[in-house]
C-alpha cells in the first residue's frame, strides 16, 4: 500500500484493523437478531416490534456457504479493475450471529479453489486509490 492515508471504501461497514478487522452489524436490543448492513429503524424479525439497535462488531471467521463467480463488471458506483478481471464472491455463514454475509473474495483466489463448508476470515483489500487515499474494502480470504 501507499502512503496515502487508508479509508473504507464504504464508511461504517468496517473497522480498519488490518490485522484483524470486523464488519460492523447491528443487533437488535430486543430479539437479539444481527443485521448487516447496519438495520436502525425497525426490526425485521416478524416476531419482534422493536426500533432499537446496538452497533455490533460481528464475527471475522465464518463458513462458505454458497460460492459464485462474477463474470460482469458491475455499474457504478462500484469501481473495478480495467480491463475488469472476473472475482470469486462467497455466501459466508456467522456462525454465532446466525447469519449469512455475502461478499467478495480475496484477488487471486477463484471458484475452483473454493468448496462448502471451507473457513474463511475477514481482511482487508484495496479496492483503488483517489487523489487523497487509498480506498479498502473488506473480502472473504480461505483460512490455510
Amino acid at each position: 500500500m501507499s502512503a496515502k492515508p487508508v479509508n473504507a471504501a464504504i464508511a461504517g461497514w468496517h473497522t480498519l484493523d488490518t490485522e484483524k478487522p470486523q464488519l460492523l452489524g447491528s443487533r437488535c436490543d430486543s430479539c437479539g437478531t444481527y443485521y448487516f448492513p447496519k438495520m436502525l429503524k425497525y426490526c425485521r424479525n416478524p416476531s419482534c416490534d422493536s426500533s432499537e439497535f446496538s452497533e455490533v462488531p460481528l464475527s471475522r471467521i465464518g463458513k462458505i456457504w454458497s460460492y459464485t463467480n462474477a463474470c460482469y463488471k458491475p455499474p457504478e458506483p462500484f469501481v473495478a479493475d480495467d480491463p475488469f478481471v472476473p472475482y470469486a464472491i462467497a455466501a459466508v455463514e456467522l456462525a454465532e450471529e446466525q447469519m449469512i454475509v455475502l461478499g467478495q473474495v480475496i484477488k487471486g483466489v477463484d471458484v475452483d479453489q473454493l468448496k462448502v463448508g471451507m473457513d474463511v476470515e475477514l481482511v482487508l483489500e484495496t479496492l483503488h486509490e483517489t487523489e487523497e487515499d487509498t480506498k479498502v474494502t473488506w473480502k472473504w480470504k480461505p483460512v490455510a
